[in-house]
């Protein structure tokens, strides 16, 4: 009797199409699914990240079924659950007659360097097959980094743009002459704007299941179910999709930036959980928006703004975090150490912009790019916290962060700990920024205007002490040349009133 092929399938694998099952006999395969407690636990991840993603895996084996695939499901409250994926292999080699192993490659180290084990460990053959969801492979992106001083991604954007011919004219030219609107996609959400709301999907008995379990089993992880929102199956991810491309894709590139209190979607598309677990595909979404482009429905800065976070930044990261190595998480070019703050799993601060994002986080598991830029990212940054910490956090409490798309946003873009290799200077800001594109500051206990005295907003004075503290690694950055002129004009006592300000602050953070 001549054995199986037995593919497993990750939970970031939940497309219709995954490369490991390409041109397979469905009768010859079994689908091996596994719901496993170290992944859940490596990090705390956030309560409504784990209930989406194993409720997104329970619907999407159902799926597979239907499709006429075989599959072997183990959940996590299985009593036999060795807990880990190795584990469950072995398992499932005893439970089939296995001939060779067949399974897409994983998106983080962690999980490549187990899988690369498994061909010596299991005494099978195996073979990890490329991910095709992207458009970029490891090679391309190694080709078009190979020799370059700065890898920045506008340029490695415009050979996506190239590759796939979004918003290529017939000429072979960037549709109105110009690669990149973001000039134009910076507008604060002042005045009477009418927001849209993205569906909430109310849970059906699976995934009801899977909340009442992790709500047992995971009760000290941070963040509520409460209000659990998420699509659970590819039909309401496209039905979220629709919504978006409906209702809010027209003034994305407007209010992209924008922050509101009390608004925690605003035009932003609430894709991000389905595109990084695959129950949407990216150049599907990427081909919609250009084609709203086309006929009208949408200006061009929201299109071209959407599709460069996708094609462009989605890509890049994806590539940096494999040609940087494993190694990548380890570094702290400013050698920031400060512990990260306990507010960051309450949300108990008066920093009313902090208390904002971070409220919403541990809510719903998510919040804008700006607001992890520019809001929690900035602070820890200018706080000096250590860039582990930070992105231990970030890959805990946002459903959409898996580590090879987190970690370059995190600790390269935010923090600034890669030394400049995503990002050409650090994302540092007063709460001037803040003021200009939120109403946060006015409702924040502290005065954004005031930069020393008990009700100054501690962005001020950290913002200064943060450049002055790094002069010696930052002062040679051109893009910082102003704001050092800045505070080297400033008079000797202001400086030292601003050093003293944030050492007083700093050193309360550390004594909550």
């Amino acid at each position: 009797m001549s054995g199986k092929t037995l593919i497993p399938v990750l939970g970031d694998q939940l497309s219709k199409n995954i490369s490991s099952t390409y041109q397979q006999n469905r009768e010859n395969c079994i689908l091996l699914m596994m719901e496993v407690d170290e992944e859940a636990t490596y990090v705390r991840h956030h309560k409504a990240k784990i209930a989406y993603i194993l409720s997104a895996m329970r619907h999407h084996a159902k799926t597979l079924e239907a499709q006429g695939w075989l599959v072997d499901y183990v959940k996590l409250d299985d009593p036999d659950n060795s807990g880990s994926f190795s584990g469950e292999i072995a398992r499932a080699l005893e439970r089939h007659h296995i001939n060779e192993i067949r399974i897409t490659e994983a998106g983080e180290w962690r999980i490549m360097a187990m899988i690369e084990n498994w061909e010596d460990r299991f005494g099978l053959p195996v073979t990890i097959c490329p991910d095709k969801r992207f458009i970029a492979t490891h090679q391309d992106f190694d080709d078009w980094a190979a020799g370059k001083k700065q890898l920045r991604m506008e340029f490695f954007y415009r050979e996506m743009r190239r590759k796939t011919g979004l918003l290529i004219d017939q000429d072979g030219k960037p549709e109105g002459d110009k690669w990149n609107y973001d000039s134009a996609n910076r507008k604060p959400a002042k005045g009477k704007l009418s927001i849209p709301q993205p569906i909430r999907f109310q849970p059906d008995e699976t995934t009801q299941e899977v909340l009442d379990m992790v709500a047992d089993r995971f009760s000290d992880h941070p963040g509520s179910l409460d209000h659990f929102h998420f699509a659970v199956t590819r039909q309401d991810a496209e039905q979220q999709k629709r919504k978006f491309l409906d209702d809010a894709l027209p003034r994305f590139g407007d209010y992209q930036d924008a922050l509101l209190s009390g608004e925690p979607f605003l035009w932003h598309s609430i894709l991000s959980p389905y595109l990084n677990s695959g129950l949407l595909d990216p150049m599907d979404l990427c081909r919609e928006v250009a084609q709203r482009y086309h006929d009208q429905d949408v200006p061009l800065n929201a299109a071209e703004g959407f599709i460069r976070q996708i094609i462009g930044w989605r890509e890049y990261v994806r590539g940096i975090y494999w040609r940087e190595g494993p190694d990548y998480v380890d570094r702290n070019h400013l050698d920031a150490q400060r512990p990260l703050p306990a507010f960051y799993y309450t949300g108990d601060t008066d920093m009313h912009c902090m208390a904002e994002a971070i409220g919403q986080t541990l809510d719903l598991a998510y919040a804008h790019h700006i607001q992890r830029l520019m809001i929690t990212g900035n602070f820890a940054l200018i706080a000096g916290i250590s860039p582990q910490a930070v992105h231990q956090w970030y890959l805990e409490v946002y459903a959409d962060a898996y580590e090879w798309v987190e970690l370059p946003n995190t600790l390269g873009m935010s923090q600034f700990a890669d030394g400049g290799i995503i990002a050409s200077k650090p994302y540092a800001s007063s709460g001037n920024y803040i003021n200009k594109m939120s109403d946060y500051c006015q409702n924040c206990r502290y005065d954004v205007k005031q930069r020393i005295g008990e009700d100054a907003c501690p962005f001020n004075a950290l913002y200064w002490d943060f450049l002055d503290r790094n002069q010696e690694k930052l002062r040679g950055n051109n893009r910082l040349a102003m704001p050092y002129r800045t505070w080297e004009w400033m008079e000797s006592h202001t400086r030292d009133q601003i050093r003293k300000q944030a050492a007083t602050f700093l050193d309360q953070l550390s004594k909550n």
